[in-house]
C-alpha cells in the first residue's frame, strides 16, 4: 500500500487524512498533539513535528510516496521547496504569498510533480477555467466564493475553518485582477457589490488576491475573483485595518514589543473558531464567457455545499480538502505525472483529469452544477 504524509492537522488536514486513509497508508503531522488527538481511533498514524524546522522535513518525508501540505500560508513556500528538494511529489493547499512558479525549474530538475493552490478557490475554480480555456476563446472569467456559518454572530458574522492569520492575509494583501488585458492592483476589500443566492440570501462580494497564477498562465482579457461574506462584515474589517490592528510592524507597550497583527490573530482566534459540529456552507459561482464554435457562449458553475453531519466534516474542509485528495489520488495511481509546478488550471487542460476530479468529488456529494447559455 502506498504511503502518504499530510503536513498539518487542522480541520482541512484532518479531513484529507481520513479521506486518503480509505485507500492509502496515511500519517498526519502537526506541531499540536491536541489536534493530532482528533485522529485517535482512526487508522491514521500521527507524528508531532514543528514545520519551522526546515532541516528536518527531508527526513520526515523520506519514506513516503506523496506529500500533502496543509500548513499555514506564511510557511507554505519553504515547506514546498524543501519537499521538492527531497524529490517527493506534493499537493499543496497552503496558499502562500510567494510566486509558486519560481520553483518550476527546481521541481523539473528533481523530477517532481508539485500541484499548488489545490483547494476550492483557488483550486477547483481554476480547474474549471482550465478546461474551457483549451476548448474556447475566453473573454471573461469571474469567480465569487466564500465559506460562511449559518448562524450570523455579531459583529463579524464569520467563522474560519483555518488559521485567522491566513484570513487576515487575504484582507491585507493587494488584490490583482485583469481588465481589458491590463493587470491592475487595488486595495483588498474594495469594489463591494451585493449578490443574491437562493437559499442563502444576499451576500457581499469584494476584491481579494485570488487569481494568483492565472496572471501568468492564461491569456484572458478579463480575470477577477471576489470573496463573499455577509453584508457589513467588511466594514468591521476595514475599521480594524485602518486602526492598525493588522500591522506587522512591532509597537512597544510598557516596555514590551509586539506585532499588532499577532495580537489581533490571538483575539480573533476564539471569535472566528469554527466549532467541530457547527453548521456552515461553501458557496461559489463561476462565470466563463467567450467564443465557442463561433458563438458567444457563457458557462455558469454553481457550488453550494454544507457541513456533513454523517462524517462531521465542515464544508470548507470538504470542498478544499477533497479537491486536493482527488489530485493526490490521480498522482498515486500514475494517472497524472506532469513534472514541475502545476497550478490547478493545468489540471483542467486534460479531459480525463478534469472528469476524474469531478467524479471523485461527486462520490463525496460535492457537486458543481453547470448552466450553458
Amino acid at each position: 500500500m502506498k504511503k502518504v504524509i499530510i503536513l498539518g492537522c487542522g480541520m482541512v488536514g484532518r479531513a484529507m487524512a481520513l479521506d486518503m486513509s480509505e485507500n492509502y497508508d496515511v500519517t498526519s503531522c502537526d506541531i499540536s498533539q491536541e489536534r493530532l488527538d482528533t485522529l485517535v481511533d482512526t487508522n491514521v498514524k500521527t507524528k508531532v513535528f514543528d514545520f519551522n524546522n526546515l532541516t528536518g522535513i527531508s527526513e520526515l518525508v523520506s519514506d513516503f510516496d506523496l506529500v500533502i501540505s496543509a500548513v499555514p500560508g506564511f510557511m507554505g513556500f519553504n515547506v514546498v521547496k524543501e519537499v521538492i528538494i527531497s524529490k517527493k511529489n506534493i499537493v499543496d493547499i497552503s496558499f502562500f504569498a510567494e510566486d509558486s512558479l519560481s520553483l518550476d525549474e527546481i521541481a523539473k530538475e528533481n523530477g517532481v510533480t508539485a500541484v499548488v493552490d489545490c483547494g476550492v478557490a483557488p483550486g477547483m475554480c481554476n480547474v474549471l477555467l482550465g478546461y474551457h480555456y483549451k476548448r474556447m476563446q475566453i473573454n471573461s472569467y469571474l469567480c465569487y466564493v466564500g465559506g460562511l456559518p449559518f448562524v450570523r454572530d455579531f459583529p463579524f458574522q464569520y467563522k474560519a475553518p483555518f488559521s485567522p492569520i491566513d484570513v487576515i492575509e487575504e484582507y491585507t494583501r493587494p488584490a490583482r485582477y485583469v481588465e481589458n488585458s491590463v493587470e491592475k492592483v487595488v486595495e483588498p476589500l474594495s469594489d463591494p457589490e451585493f449578490l443574491f443566492f437562493e437559499g442563502i440570501g444576499t451576500l457581499e462580494a469584494f476584491n481579494t488576491d485570488g487569481i494568483r497564477t492565472l496572471i501568468q498562465t492564461v491569456k484572458i482579457p478579463n480575470i477577477k475573483e471576489k470573496t463573499l461574506r455577509y453584508p457589513q462584515h467588511i466594514e468591521y474589517i476595514k475599521v480594524l485595518k485602518e486602526a492598525g490592528f493588522f500591522s506587522k510592524e512591532e509597537i512597544e507597550i510598557d516596555g514590551v514589543k509586539i506585532s499588532p497583527v499577532k495580537l489581533t490573530n490571538k483575539l480573533l482566534f476564539d471569535k472566528w473558531k469554527l466549532n467541530p459540529e457547527e453548521a456552515e456552507f461553501t458557496v461559489m459561482r463561476v462565470f466563463i464567457e467567450g467564443n465557442e464554435n463561433n458563438r458567444i457562449t457563457k458557462y455558469i458553475y454553481d457550488l453550494f455545499d454544507i457541513y456533513d453531519v454523517n462524517t462531521q466534516t465542515s464544508s470548507m474542509a470538504r470542498t478544499t480538502g477533497y479537491t486536493a485528495t482527488a489530485v493526490a489520488d490521480l498522482i498515486l495511481k500514475g494517472e497524472f505525472n506532469q513534472k514541475g509546478i502545476i497550478p490547478p488550471e493545468y489540471l483542467g487542460f486534460d479531459e480525463n483529469t478534469f472528469s476524474s476530479i469531478l467524479d471523485y468529488l461527486e462520490l463525496r456529494n460535492i457537486n458543481y452544477e453547470v448552466n450553458k447559455i
